[in-house]
């Protein structure tokens, strides 16, 4: 399919003949800042927060900085096809909002508005486990656009099996499944806060309107809320699982399983083996083990480890459309992108999280046209070098 993401940029200076420029900036690296102008430490400092003084994002960006294109010249990009083939699906461009929970606290439409923003462009939504909204109310305001469902993997079983069970049934397509946060990690941002939202019932909407949830209550949620929270926290997360573990989730969830957070070629063949479709690269934005590598410098490994039998997906510090060329090059399907919407949400709703999707595709059109490419699946670890400065 041939769609020029580019044209926004002229749609942009023709609404500026009339003296209207956008809402928010172009530069979506600026928008953390005005978010927390707008909102506060608290809710921000979720959402930016990293895992203690914030080298693994550092990291992150690093990387990338790192990678430098090498443009190449007199080939014909006038028609860009962007389009490319993950999990079984074809989309119009490699890019899928990555699962961020707790939205709520961003702005009141929550995650229905990121949804809604994403299925209007094509753009697959993953939804957090930890949303603020139901999963069944997020399918709704999705119609048939494409969506996944991201699993925190419980430790009460029959949650697990609930879940699995009803993202099926509202039309969630791919099951990711986030393995790097067992336990929580140290996040000074939220400890100088003391600000957890989960503790006031926020992120926790997928849990307290599930039966199999409810049925290890002595009391319904809304008679003894605190019960249900202290419930919750109690079985959000297993550090006892291991990979015989994934048997579990194959055995309950007929189609594609994406294992979240691999950095090592190990676990990547580990995966391969279990029976796994894919993995996400991913450090979970650095917001889990401080020190860690940065998520680009992990992903050739991986990408070498898995070779033709997983599909590999990146995340983690992706700002711009020159990151998703980067990472495509480097051999990623496609790029997930989190903060940059979450902040688009914060800042304007709906509109705000259409603002950063047609931004990031625009840029990745023009750099990979810019770049000699027509499409996606030409690019290769040759287009790049490494900055040794």
């Amino acid at each position: 399919m041939t769609t020029h993401w580019a044209d926004f940029q002229y749609e942009i200076y023709l609404n500026g003949m009339t003296g209207a420029v956008p809402r928010l900036p172009t530069d979506l690296s600026r928008l953390e800042e005005l978010t927390e102008r707008r909102l506060g430490p608290g809710a921000v400092g979720y959402v930016a927060g990293s895992a203690g003084n914030g080298s693994t994002a550092r990291a992150n960006r690093a990387a990338l900085d790192r990678l430098r294109i090498v443009p190449r010249v007199l080939r014909d990009v006038h028609e860009r096809d962007l389009s490319v083939d993950v999990l079984g699906r074809t989309l119009p461009a490699p890019l899928a909002l990555a699962p961020v929970g707790v939205l709520s606290i961003m702005h009141p439409d929550a995650e229905p508005a990121a949804a809604r923003a994403a299925a209007a462009r094509g753009v697959p939504y993953i939804l957090s486990s930890a949303s603020s909204t139901p999963l069944e109310q997020v399918a709704e305001a999705m119609g048939d656009a494409e969506r996944w469902f991201q699993l925190y993997w419980a430790k009460d079983r029959e949650v697990t099996k609930s879940f699995l069970a009803r993202a099926k049934a509202a039309g969630y397509t791919a099951l990711f499944v986030t393995l790097d946060t067992p336990i929580l990690a140290w996040r000074p941002r939220d400890l100088d806060q003391a600000y957890l939202p989960f503790l006031h019932g926020v992120g926790t909407a997928n849990y307290f309107t599930d039966p199999a949830f409810q049925a290890g209550l002595a009391k319904p949620v809304h008679e003894d809320p605190n019960a249900a929270v202290l419930h919750f926290v109690g079985m959000f997360a297993d550090p006892s699982k291991t990979w015989p573990d994934l048997g579990f989730l194959r055995e309950h969830w007929d189609g594609p399983i994406v294992l979240k957070g691999v950095l090592h070629p190990d676990d990547a063949r580990r995966a391969a083996a279990a029976g796994m479709d894919g993995v996400v690269v991913s450090n979970h934005g650095g917001r889990q083990v401080a020190g860690a590598i940065g998520a680009a410098d992990a992903l050739p490994g991986v990408v070498e480890a898995a070779g033709d039998r997983l599909a590999v997906l990146f995340d983690s510090g992706v700002r711009t459309g020159d990151d998703m060329v980067k990472a495509l090059a480097l051999g990623a399907r496609a790029v997930l992108v989190g903060r940059p919407y979450a902040y688009g949400l914060g800042l304007d709703g709906q509109a705000g999280v259409d603002h950063v999707i047609r931004c990031l595709l625009a840029e990745f059109d023009l750099t990979l046209a810019l770049s000699g490419h027509a499409s996606p699946a030409t690019l290769t670890a040759d287009d790049l070098v490494r900055d040794s400065g």
